[in-house]
């Protein structure tokens, strides 16, 4: 057919067919723009997945989501955990559950305050709180004054039920007090010099342990020591520096483990399957018998066999075994998940900061909760001496879920503060307020509908 006879609807078609040919054609090559993976397979979604997980607001929304996470969960295994206990102290059932509920609410106020401050008022409470924290360390080793618990004499009665633990604080007032103490060395080129790396931050490290193995709790003390390596770490001392800290601390703790025989009864319980002579390891083995009758999905909330008396500690220390045995492997992986993207975030924040209190203060925290966490965990799977120390944000206890909130709250505060987190969070921000549409009514003439 000639081409003055060709019909209209043809030459659109074509038309049309030829414009959507045309971008095809420059994907494939030359000069084009850069083409995105094609199909639907694993390619693309491992591309979405990336895109996604390095977008701005990636940390805050990673670090607000797994600690409101772990906590909620950890309420609900605390009360699953806690009630036979009560039972047995002629108390209600869900006497601690309410009880670290409180907490909870308190604790909550804690993180949003502490998410809300500037990190200058960060800075400006490290002493105070260091101060006030000693203070009431040497409080707890007045007779009539300080408690003792479970052989551990670091306590504070306040009253009633209620009973404080400063060492659980003592842990904080380090991190903002030694990241303060650092960024403004660091601001004055002055940690290229050994002593003042080490001076006064090591001295002041040094009487809160002293403090702390005072009262007998070897647990704290080796969480205030990782959170002392890991703020030399990120100030980059030496290896022969950080090594010489290294060896001595080392060496006082093998002498304390060694003269203590309740210590070193602890260091042989690791991989213990018998509970041995005199039930030794009645603890350990328990623990590991709680997480091997869970199997896959665990034999359901509030199923567990152990908490009725078998397995001491099963709302504080050893709150993980009930929640392998009642939730399974399943739930125990959730929980190693959740804590392992709380970690992630926390590094994430430390190390894309260029303010040198945000990196200090953002690394001793997320030190202190993976810390705490790997070896509360390592206990329970006796892999790791027991050493008394609760998992963060999920065992039962006050004393140590507040200052634990409102340093989640410190990492929440400094992931919305990235220039691009804040960027992000501008861009969501509405627009229009109510008054300008309001005044927009206003404005119309009196015939248009």
């Amino acid at each position: 057919m000639p081409a003055e006879a060709t019909p209209p609807g043809l030459v659109l078609r074509s038309r049309a067919a030829g414009s959507v040919r045309r971008p095809t054609a420059g994907r494939g090559g030359g000069s084009g723009t850069p083409s995105r993976p094609r199909g639907g397979g694993p390619r693309r979604l491992f591309e979405q997945a990336r895109r996604a997980w390095d977008r701005p607001l990636t940390a805050y929304y990673l670090i607000l989501g797994s600690s409101l996470l772990i906590t909620v969960l950890g309420l609900v295994m605390v009360y699953s955990a806690s009630m036979i206990k009560a039972l047995e102290l002629s108390l209600p059932a869900s006497y601690f559950f309410r009880k670290q509920f409180l907490a909870a609410m308190i604790g909550g106020a804690l993180m949003f305050a502490a998410a809300r401050m500037p990190a200058k008022l960060h800075r400006a409470l490290s002493y105070p709180m260091l101060v006030a924290t000693v203070f009431l360390m040497v409080l707890v080793q007045i007779p009539g004054i300080g408690m003792s618990v479970n052989g551990n004499q670091n306590w504070i009665y306040l009253g009633g039920p209620f009973q404080l633990q400063p060492s659980e604080f003592g842990k904080l007032a380090l991190i903002l007090w030694g990241a303060d103490l650092l960024a403004r060395k660091q601001d004055k080129r002055l940690l290229t010099q050994w002593k003042h790396m080490l001076v006064p931050l090591v001295p002041v490290a040094f009487l809160l342990l002293g403090l702390i193995m005072l009262g007998g709790d070897m647990g704290t003390a080796i969480i205030l020591s990782a959170i002392l390596f890991g703020l030399l770490w990120l100030a980059g001392a030496p290896t022969r520096l950080f090594g010489g800290v290294l060896a001595v601390a080392g060496t006082i703790a093998v002498i304390l483990i060694r003269t203590s025989p309740n210590r070193m009864g602890r260091l042989a319980c690791i991989g213990a399957t018998d509970p041995g002579p005199q039930d030794q390891c009645w603890q350990a083995v328990h623990g590991i018998y709680a997480l091997a009758s869970g199997g896959w999905f665990g034999s359901g909330l509030g199923a567990s066999v152990e908490k009725w008396g078998q397995l001491p500690e099963p709302h504080t220390d050893f709150i993980f075994a009930i929640t392998g045995e009642e939730l399974g492997l399943a739930g125990t992986l959730s929980v190693l998940a959740l804590f392992a993207a709380l970690g992630y975030a926390g590094i994430r924040v430390a190390g894309r900061t260029e303010d040198p209190f945000v990196r200090y203060a953002a690394g001793g925290v997320t030190t202190w909760i993976v810390a705490q966490a790997v070896i509360n965990i390592g206990a329970v799977l006796g892999l790791l001496p027991i050493a008394g120390v609760p998992l963060p944000l999920f065992s039962y206890g006050g004393s140590a879920l507040l200052p634990t909130m409102f340093a989640v709250g410190l990492l929440i505060a400094f992931a919305r503060d990235d220039p691009a987190a804040r960027a992000a969070l501008a861009m969501r921000q509405p627009r229009v307020s109510w008054k300008s549409m309001r005044r927009r009514v206003k404005k119309r003439p009196s015939g248009e509908r």
